[in-house]
């Protein structure tokens, strides 16, 4: 019988293949028309495809390299079953109980290994070397769908029971199922076609485990070096030690109990817990008078308006009275304000805000002076003025939130004895299950879909194609001042994305299959199915979800 022959057109060239070509072998064909490595295809609507898949007939492909988003996390997500295989491999699987992928240390993740295992340089060496002798060896990821039902037992027999728990509540009728030699694993999202994909990586010892070091997007071949942060370290482990002691560490875990158990009593106590985090926050600052001024600084969707809220409050329990002003309020006038590579006015960078005004407004304050604060108008691009003076008494204390508030440059003429710095982030300390973390980024992401939708008309597919800008800017402005902080606050509740399920779905179905935010939309939409939505109806009206999901008590 006589092969068919099949028109693939990629990029606009037009090559014969035999129906039945993996799209790898195409892939390697035209790795030369690309700077990095690829391990993705993307055939028509925008639909993401492993390399093992085959030419079925004349089509249209693109592909996706490390240097993008969908590739660099399909690295990632390689990565981590590699890893994850190799540490059964080297401590045995009767003796590894699980291994625990956790979130973000420095531009890698941080795993824990429970079970008879000692993690030290020893066992951390010789999983490296297992890595990079399977990397060598090209072992193929395959991967075979089964039945839901059988993979229920599967992951049981592999005592795998967090993914046995989160299956239990998926509607599909199959699952994928990735294996390398005889070890099989689930994975949300894509896989490169075979290890050889994965040779660069680097492992170091941390805390109670170790960190698993990758490339960047923006050089998706150099291991950059270990550079973890303390601070935010001890708040997203004492997050992950607050889900393993209310037994919430996972999707399935957080299904369990909003099927099985008072998800009101939840709600409450996770509420509790924030607040109780907030009033020990104003108690340490109450504690020393000398401090005027408490600079509040966060990425994007990090509920900083509702933060800055609720500590006033607690800072008034404590017999302090607080003012709120908020830095974007220094603007530079419109025509001063600097432009980017691109063109475009930069809001974002320290130069769009009027340092030497702030110092001087701030410092006079501080003496005791009235100022008449300024007013940014956003429509005309103006700076006006307050008609009613700002003075401040002996009790009174200033509560400023701005993205640049823990760069020490906006406030290079205060003393830092009158300062008192607190970074806020939604660090999410839920995860998908063991080997399948969420990362915060995605959280806050979700977030601000919502809001935008909800107190702006911006849709799904607007905030997503602004999202990478935001990214950029947060890792220029905030992310390195993160250690400055005095106090780390973590706005994420366990419970939230339950909530947000109900708000955000519809705007990501609202996505045009042909755009190009629809790949990141669909992912998302994926990733919901892992959840059982609840109602917003237990979530208190200060809650700090409020601030995007609206029915808050504070104006926002």
């Amino acid at each position: 019988m006589e092969e068919r022959m099949c028109k693939v057109t990629v990029d606009d060239k037009i090559v014969e293949y035999k129906e039945g070509t993996k799209y790898q072998t195409i892939a390697r064909d035209f790795q030369k028309y690309y700077d990095h490595q690829i391990v993705l295809a993307v055939i028509e609507d925008n639909r993401l495809q492993e390399l093992n898949k085959a030419v079925e007939g004349d089509i249209k492909l693109s592909f996706i390299t490390t240097a993008d988003k969908a590739g660099f996390e399909t690295y990632r997500r390689s990565m981590c079953f590699l890893l994850v295989k190799a540490v059964h491999d080297i401590g045995g699987h009767d003796k590894v109980e699980r291994v625990r992928i956790h979130f973000s240390v420095s531009k890698g993740y941080y795993c824990t290994v429970d079970g008879e295992i000692t993690v030290n340089a020893e066992f951390l060496s010789r999983v490296d070397a297992r890595m990079r002798e399977m990397a060598e060896q090209k072992i193929q990821i395959e991967k075979k769908s089964i039945p839901t039902s059988k993979a229920i037992e599967l992951f049981h027999k592999h005592k795998m029971y967090d993914k046995e728990q989160l299956f239990e509540y998926r509607r599909v009728s199959t699952v994928n199922i990735y294996s390398i030699n005889e070890f099989e694993d689930y994975y949300y999202g894509y896989m490169v076609p075979d290890t050889g994909y994965l040779k660069n990586f680097s492992l170091h010892l941390y805390g109670k485990g170790f960190v698993i070091q990758f490339p960047t997007m923006s050089d998706p071949i150099c291991v950059p070096e270990f550079e973890p942060r303390e601070k935010l370290f001890k708040v997203q482990n004492e997050s992950i030690e607050w889900g393993d002691l209310q037994g919430i560490d996972t999707v399935g875990a957080l299904n369990d109990m909003i099927t099985k158990h008072d998800m009101r009593e939840i709600v409450l106590v996770q509420e509790a817990y924030q607040e109780r985090k907030i009033g020990e926050i104003a108690e340490q600052i109450a504690e020393h008078p000398e401090i005027k001024f408490v600079l509040i600084a966060g990425p994007s969707s990090s509920g900083k308006t509702t933060f800055s809220h609720r500590l006033s409050i607690q800072l008034k329990v404590n017999g302090l009275t607080p003012h709120p002003i908020a830095v974007d309020n220094y603007f530079v006038n419109r025509e001063n304000t600097p432009k980017d590579k691109d063109g475009n006015y930069n809001f974002e960078c320290l130069e769009a805000i009027d340092v030497k005004k702030f110092n001087e407004d701030m410092t006079a304050l501080l003496n005791g002076e009235k100022v008449y604060l300024p007013i940014f108008d956003f429509k005309t691009g103006m700076r006006n003025y307050s008609t009613i003076p700002k003075q401040l008494g002996e009790n009174d204390i200033l509560v400023i939130e701005g993205i640049h508030c823990l760069n020490p440059k906006l406030t290079e003429n205060l003393n830092n004895n009158n300062k008192f710095k607190i970074y806020i982030s939604a660090l999410t300390q839920l995860n998908i299950d063991e080997h399948n973390r969420i990362p915060s980024t995605d959280g806050r992401l979700i977030r601000r879909i919502v809001r935008d939708a909800e107190t702006r008309g911006t849709s799904a597919t607007k905030t997503i194609a602004m999202w990478n800008s935001v990214r950029k800017g947060e890792e220029e402005n905030i992310f390195p001042f993160q250690e400055e902080a005095d106090v780390m606050f973590n706005s994420s509740l366990v419970y939230e994305l339950a909530v947000l399920k109900q708000y955000v779905e519809p705007l990501l179905f609202g996505v045009d299959k042909h755009a190009p935010e629809y790949i990141e939309a669909k992912r998302l939409l994926k990733f919901f199915d892992y959840f059982i939505g609840i109602s917003n109806e237990n979530v208190p009206t200060n809650s700090l979800l409020r601030e995007f999901i609206g029915g808050g008590c504070f104006r926002v």
